[in-house]
């Protein structure tokens, strides 16, 4: 094989043992003697090439097709925004970032062989963050210019989709939030599906943020900037007219059960939505510490005791492969590829229509 299929296996090797979280010396363990840690140094610097026999074994270890070696990488993500969570080890950064780029990689082949080319075009262009307050306007602007209304959202990934940024909602760690990128021009965002519903239209928004709002980095610090996207993915939840009209003017006392039932209503957490009382000043920063108290004495802060009962989940990956599958612009076994499952249970699951 030519320097180029080296150059490939070795990148999808580096990226489908980081996607397992393996170091190289572990990956040699788990392939349990079948090739050492010194041959596998030298796929991952493209100076060598394995035989069928190792091939297959390192597909096994790392739960891959062997083909995935050999596909051309076509997306890297740029402009990584993790949640800022300190505890996350570098390895399961490195393990979503990876799994993230196989996905996006997958999504934008299939629209790709649907002829789908709608570009990305921020709403907020031109707008700069200089003032908490501005929170506020930029919130109201998207609402505007993507048509949203005045009502409750019910499905944000849904609607953050439909508006040409690509989410996926990946099994992860307790300890990872969220995470947004850029797939060429195509804005991504990553959430967690262990989370409840509730959370996942927070992060999505707070990544959100991230993408498409410009801050005056002279006026905030990396912590300001944070709260302010924490503060937009509140205020599109729920925008300053609305929240006014459900939680009233500045307030003494507020009952849980009247925060519960906002929740229910608007997919807003109970902390977020005191949170953006005390953002609108509508109670006083003391009363907020004391229901951060109140809230962590209860044991409500993870999980809280109500749920969002709407649905917050985006199958529109699953929904264009499938597409794609019975149009026959694509064969059952790249079909099953680009969904990463085997081709028996992709053929069950497309459940053609007579």
């Amino acid at each position: 094989m030519n320097t180029d299929h080296k150059v490939t296996f070795a990148k999808r090797l580096e990226q489908a043992r980081k996607m397992r979280g393996l170091s190289l010396r572990a990956l040699s363990q788990e392939v349990e003697g079948a090739v050492s840690y010194a041959a596998l140094h030298k796929y991952e610097k493209a100076e060598m090439l394995p035989g069928s026999d190792v091939l297959v074994a390192l597909a096994g270890a790392l739960k891959q097709s062997a083909d995935f070696f050999f596909r051309p990488l076509t997306v890297s993500l740029q402009k990584v925004e993790f949640r800022k969570r300190a505890t996350m080890p570098v390895k399961q950064k490195e393990a979503v970032k990876e799994q993230a780029r196989d996905f996006f990689e997958r999504y934008l082949e299939v629209e790709q062989l649907l002829g789908l080319d709608m570009g990305f075009e921020n709403p907020l262009t031109g707008m700069v963050i200089r003032a908490p307050a501005d929170i506020e306007t930029a919130a109201e602007k998207l609402r505007q210019k993507w048509d949203l209304g005045g009502s409750a959202l019910p499905n944000v990934l849904e609607m953050l989709e439909e508006h040409q940024v690509k989410i996926y909602d990946l099994e992860a760690p307790d300890k990872f939030d969220g995470m947004s990128g850029w797939a060429g021009k195509i804005p991504v965002v990553v959430v967690n599906r262990r989370f409840p519903a509730d959370r996942k239209r927070l992060t999505a928004l707070h990544e959100l943020a991230h993408l498409i709002l410009e801050f005056d980095k002279d006026r905030f610090t990396t912590k300001d900037i944070e709260r302010l996207c924490h503060a937009f993915a509140g205020a599109v939840l729920m925008p300053r007219e609305i929240f006014l009209a459900e939680f009233g003017a500045k307030r003494d006392a507020v009952s849980w059960n009247e925060l519960f039932e906002l929740k229910r209503d608007f997919g807003i957490s109970i902390a977020a939505t005191m949170a953006r009382a005390r953002n609108l000043k509508l109670i006083t920063e003391k009363h907020y510490i004391r229901f951060n108290v109140a809230l962590n004495a209860r044991g409500w802060r993870n999980p809280e005791p109500v749920e969002f009962p709407g649905p917050e989940q985006s199958n529109r990956f699953e929904q264009l492969l499938y597409r794609a599958a019975s149009s026959e612009l694509v064969s059952l076994s790249k079909a099953a590829s680009l969904a990463g499952k085997p081709l028996a249970a992709f053929r069950e699951s497309l459940q053609l229509v007579p």
